[in-house]
């Protein structure tokens, strides 16, 4: 057993400090839109920006940004979304208050003919109403900040994304229209369910969400039974703004836990199979894991050690059914810290201190790391990611930080729209009937 001291508060803050400053230097300026990863000529993600929307609010209680440029940085970003055209035309930036996944970094335009994204732009949306609630100062920038973001919110026709069916679509091209598939099944799509059911303009029915419940899947895995969601941020997402701590659903009073309580058990699930290894990857142990949608060493087949190995790029890896290449998301196993803290402190220690993943990287974590896939080096990483990624920056700085002080929580806890549409979900219980619910310490 190592005689290591556990991860400290202030590795935390580093590492946190790091992941943020990916949105100091990787956002136009112009326009408030984050770059999707660090490659040339890249487009920029909603859905990182809207996490950066999120990530503001943790910058200025943390000294890592002064509230003046987060106002000034906000605002930018909300008028831009505000003024940017909307209409069916494939060139537009969004349609019918929802957002086009990818935009091109200078024009703001829609890029690579993308979906218009419902998913993507519930991220966004939950961002700017994060700014509206944090930002409550009786000042013009400040007033003009909450305007915006309520505008924004109130715009996005949640019942249009449904396409005349029980569940949402997950998204619409203006060259085909809707896309064939629709958000069923347990994942991150809790948070634009509940978005559209506290819509204020263009609310869901509470049937959508019953509908959407009806499809999970309930699972028994390594000794637990939870809600089979393959991929790691699957269990994550939604809850970087929501705390589900002690409120239940239908489903889960059925089942007689909570979402966070299902979360954590999905992240032991992850730590089980990488202890059980049943494809026996270079790497894995009860300190390396973390299995999601990730970038990987491209897509290939080699024969190593007498097995057949097939590698990946860009793919929605997941635990226990795969697919699985032996491709760790250091990221992913961070947005689990409130979850876990227990198993997720030593291996944040063991990817910083033994394999040194922090090192010469200015943005803390890069994406992901493979130790099967052969390349000429001497490092325990094997194959590492090239790119930082603001989809794996956001959720790091937003759970340290509710890991830390309950933020986020707190703030969305503030925000009436996210309140109406837990309630209108049936959610009851916990924080619900509490005025200072329990937040974790450090």
């Amino acid at each position: 057993m190592s005689s290591r001291k556990p991860i400290g508060e202030a590795e935390l803050e580093r590492l946190q400090n790091q992941s943020f400053s990916y949105f100091l230097h990787e956002t136009n300026p112009v326009n408030g839109l984050v770059i999707d990863k660090t490659a040339a000529d890249w487009p920029a993600s909603i859905a990182a920006t809207g996490f950066a929307l999120a990530a503001y609010p943790v910058a200025v209680e943390r000294g890592f940004m002064r509230r003046a440029v987060a106002v000034e940085r906000t605002l930018t970003t909300l008028r831009f979304f505000w003024n940017s055209p909307q209409g069916p035309e494939p060139d537009a930036t969004g349609y019918q208050g929802f957002y086009y996944h990818f935009l091109d970094m200078r024009s703001g335009r829609r890029a690579w003919q993308c979906e218009l994204s419902t998913i993507d732009t519930a991220f966004l949306l939950a961002g700017a109403l994060t700014a509206g609630v944090y930002f409550g100062a009786d000042t013009a920038d400040e007033y003009e900040i909450r305007t915006l973001a309520d505008q924004l919110y109130r715009r996005a026709d949640f019942q249009w994304a449904q396409n005349g069916a029980a569940t949402l679509t997950h998204g619409w091209k203006p060259e085909s229209g809707f896309l064939k598939y629709r958000w069923q099944g347990y994942d991150e799509a809790m948070l634009l369910y509940i978005l559209g059911l506290g819509s204020p303009a263009h609310p869901l029915p509470e049937s959508c969400y019953r509908a959407w419940i009806s499809t999970y899947q309930w699972e028994h895995s390594y000794g637990y039974e939870c809600l089979y969601a393959g991929p790691l941020f699957t269990h994550q997402l939604s809850h970087l703004w929501i705390d589900f701590r002690g409120i239940r659903d239908a489903f889960m009073r059925v089942k007689g836990i909570d979402y966070f309580e299902n979360s954590r058990r999905a992240t032991y699930v992850q730590q089980h199979y990488a202890i059980e290894n049943p494809h026996k990857f270079a790497g894995y142990s009860r300190h390396c894991w973390g299995i999601t949608a990730s970038d990987g060493p491209g897509f290939d087949t080699i024969k190593l050690s007498g097995i057949e190995r097939q590698f990946f790029g860009y793919l929605g890896r997941g635990v226990p059914y795969g697919p699985d290449d032996g491709t760790i998301a250091p990221w992913a196993v961070v947005t689990s810290l409130p979850f876990a803290p227990e198993i997720v402190l030593p291996t944040i220690d063991y990817f910083i201190n033994q394999v040194k993943l922090t090192e010469l990287n200015p943005y803390g974590f890069k994406a992901t790391f493979n130790p099967t896939y052969p390349v000429e080096s001497s490092s325990p990483c094997g194959w590492v990611s090239p790119w930082h990624y603001g989809l794996n920056q956001g959720p790091i700085v937003l759970m340290i930080e509710n890991y830390r002080t309950g933020l986020l929580w707190r703030l969305t806890r503030d925000c009436p729209y996210i309140v109406k549409g837990l309630q209108r979900a049936g959610f009851g219980g916990g924080w619900f009937g509490l005025s200072q619910p329990p937040v974790t310490d450090f």
